[in-house]
């Protein structure tokens, strides 16, 4: 179980979370929805210790980050390194070691190019391949659907099933709502800084309802479409 206490984040006077408490339990998955710049990737760079916070992050782990499999909206690649070699940078980094690689290629992603070339739905897919392969207990997806193929977007939507039989933990963000009813136990909505509601299964179209409710309201009528 991921625990999240009093948890906030600011940058200068910009307060990106606001005293957030939430628990992930172990062989779930959650989905995180709200509008840009609601807070929903610093809330996963805290839980991955990439932001300095204050609050508590607690875990079953002595520590968490090397259990952890977080894909960023826009993955980091070295300049000179091909898809292959990224691969086994991470897998190294777990002290796992992987043969034949190739196999293991499931986006069919040219391993032999240099990672930095590729576009950047590949990009996206060659990091969920290389997270996936450190065999982690917990994984955070941010937007994991965007700017990928509807083929590939679908082996991803299988992949966070399969992950949730293994009894693995995943935590989602995502605009398209449909991926998430698909998949997840759970749905958080986040609103500036805040998590404002826990939204389980059964009322997933309730919220997808209120959600289209608050973006869209009368707005496609304003523009007068005859």
């Amino acid at each position: 179980m991921i625990s999240i206490k009093k948890l906030s984040k600011s940058y200068g006077k910009n307060q990106v979370l606001k005293s957030i408490d939430l628990e992930f339990e172990k062989g779930k998955v959650y989905g995180i929805v709200g509008e840009n710049g609601a807070g929903k990737t610093t809330l996963f760079r805290c839980i991955a210790e990439l932001e300095t916070y204050t609050g508590q992050i607690s875990s079953g782990f002595d520590i968490l980050k090397d259990h952890l499999g977080l894909l960023l909206t826009e993955p980091f690649f070295f300049s000179k390194i091909t898809g292959k070699e990224y691969i086994q940078l991470l897998s190294s980094a777990r002290n796992i070691s992987i043969s034949k690689i190739e196999d293991k290629n499931i986006f069919n992603l040219p391993l032999n190019q240099y990672a930095s070339t590729y576009s950047t739905g590949m990009k996206k897919k060659l990091a969920i391949t290389a997270i996936l392969l450190q065999k982690n207990e917990l994984f955070i997806l941010d937007e994991p659907f965007n700017g990928v193929d509807i083929q590939s977007n679908l082996i991803i939507s299988e992949i966070i099933k399969k992950l949730h039989s293994l009894g693995k933990t995943v935590i989602i963000s995502s605009h398209i709502f449909s991926t998430l009813a698909d998949t997840c136990s759970e749905i958080y909505l986040m609103q500036n800084g805040k998590i404002i509601k826990k939204v389980p299964k059964q009322e997933f179209s309730i919220l997808e309802q209120e959600m289209k409710q608050f973006s869209i309201g009368d707005s496609i009528e304003k523009l007068g479409l005859e």
